[in-house]
C-alpha cells in the first residue's frame, strides 16, 4: 500500500516560518514521522511539497493510480483554492486533510475549508501529532475499519 504526502505552500520552510503557530518541527522531520507510522503498518509514503498550485493538481492527477490514499495539508490553498477541491474529487482517492494549527482558532479567513467536503476527513490543531493521527485515520480508512 502506498500513500502520498502531499504539501502546499510555505510549508517547505516549517521550522523557520512562525515556530510560535507551526513549531519548529520542519518538512524532513514530519515526512520521517510519517514514513515511520506507515511503514509500522506496511504501508509506503511518497512525498511532494510545492508552492505551485498547479505543480499540486499536476501531483495528484499523476499519483492517482500510483497511491492508495493521501494526507494533505495545502495550507493556503485549503481556504482559496476551488481548483485544487475540484482535482481531489477528480482523483476519487481518499484524503485526509491536516493542518498543524488550529486553523479555526486562526484569522476568519481560514475558519473555512474548501477541501473539507471532498475529503474523509480533518485533523486540526495537533501539531505535529495531527500527522500521525491522519496518517492512522487514512490507514484504518483504506483497511476498512470504522
Amino acid at each position: 500500500m502506498y500513500l502520498l504526502l502531499a504539501h502546499g505552500p510555505n510549508l517547505n520552510l516549517l521550522g523557520e516560518r512562525k515556530p510560535e503557530v507551526y513549531g519548529t518541527t520542519t518538512l524532513a522531520d514530519i515526512e520521517a514521522e510519517v514514513a515511520g507510522v506507515a511503514n509500522g503498518r506496511g504501508a509506503a509514503v511518497l512525498c511532494f511539497q510545492s508552492n505551485h498550485e498547479g505543480a499540486l493538481i499536476d501531483a495528484l492527477h499523476s499519483y492517482r493510480r500510483v497511491v492508495d490514499g493521501v494526507v494533505l495539508n495545502a495550507g493556503a490553498w485549503t481556504h482559496t483554492s476551488v481548483a485544487l477541491r475540484d482535482a481531489i474529487e477528480a482523483i476519487q482517492l481518499p484524503v485526509v486533510e491536516v493542518h498543524l494549527s488550529n486553523t479555526h482558532r486562526r484569522e476568519a479567513f481560514r475558519h473555512r475549508s474548501l477541501i473539507a467536503g471532498v475529503c474523509i476527513g480533518q485533523v486540526t490543531g495537533l501539531g505535529r501529532d495531527g500527522y500521525r493521527v491522519a496518517t492512522n485515520l487514512l490507514l484504518d480508512y483504506l483497511e476498512g475499519r470504522p
